[in-house]
């Protein structure tokens, strides 16, 4: 069974975002195992300077990269990676699996994205829209997504 780990900047606060997510969580049983992992943000002020935000990205990156497994497929959600359907998902999922990786980690920046460090370690960069969304709604989306591409692999009802 595959692992998939989302290490996500930042804690789901509302209630209507962790509550969407554990409804993914428990469908996601069926498939793999599914984990996340948060990291802490990192505070910054209302109007932070952009050494601030540089050191805070890297700040997040270092603890985002020790939560890494070295044999893992690394994707970075990120607005300049490449948009999947969601068939190419599935199909991304099937194939790492075909080739030895049994261990997928999705990685979610917070407000002001991911290190170009996090970047470089990435093996995709993917992008699920140029539209900009929250990081909170982000991971519900991403669970959503990669529920919906088991779902696509088996054969399921669930994607129409």
């Amino acid at each position: 069974m595959q692992s998939v780990k989302i290490t996500a900047v930042g804690k789901l606060k509302d209630k209507f975002y962790s509550d969407a997510s554990e409804e993914y969580l428990k469908r996601l049983k069926a498939y793999c195992k599914c984990e996340i992992i948060e990291i802490p943000q990192t505070v910054l002020p209302d109007s932070p300077a952009e050494g601030e935000i540089n050191s805070a990205l890297e700040k997040e990156g270092e603890q985002i990269l020790k939560k890494i497994p070295s044999s893992s497929l690394v994707i970075a959600m990120c607005i300049e990676g490449k948009q999947y359907s969601s068939e190419k998902l599935a199909k991304l999922i099937s194939d790492a699996g075909v080739n030895g990786k049994s261990s997928l980690v999705f990685i979610i920046g917070g407000s002001f994205g991911l290190s170009e460090k996090v970047k470089k370690r990435a093996d995709i960069r993917m992008s699920m829209s140029e539209m900009t969304f929250p990081h909170r709604l982000a991971r519900v989306m991403l669970l959503e997504q990669i529920y919906r591409a088991y779902s696509i692999n088996a054969g399921t009802k669930y994607h129409k």
